[in-house]
C-alpha cells in the first residue's frame, strides 16, 4: 500500500506541472491560419451581385421541382 501511494505521489509531482501549464490564460487561443493554397476567400474578395443562373437551368429547376411535387404528395 506504502508502495502504491508513493508511486501515485511521484507521478503527480512529474505530472502535475505540465498538466496545470496546459490551462496557462497568459497563451492567447486563436486559430491557426490555412496552409498556403488552402485559403477561403473573405468577403471583400466575393464578387458582389446575383448569382449568374441560366435561362437553362431555371427551366431545368422548374421541371425537377414538377416531378418531385409528383412524388411528394403530403408534403
Amino acid at each position: 500500500m506504502r508502495k502504491l501511494l508513493m508511486t501515485a505521489t511521484l507521478l503527480m509531482l512529474t505530472i502535475g506541472p505540465a498538466a496545470i501549464a496546459q490551462n496557462s490564460p497568459a497563451k492567447r487561443q486563436e486559430p491557426l491560419p490555412a496552409p498556403v493554397g488552402h485559403r477561403q476567400p473573405r468577403a471583400d474578395q466575393v464578387p458582389q451581385g446575383n448569382s449568374a443562373t441560366t435561362e437553362a437551368e431555371k427551366k431545368e429547376d422548374a421541371e425537377l421541382d414538377r416531378k418531385i411535387k409528383s412524388i411528394c404528395r403530403g408534403c
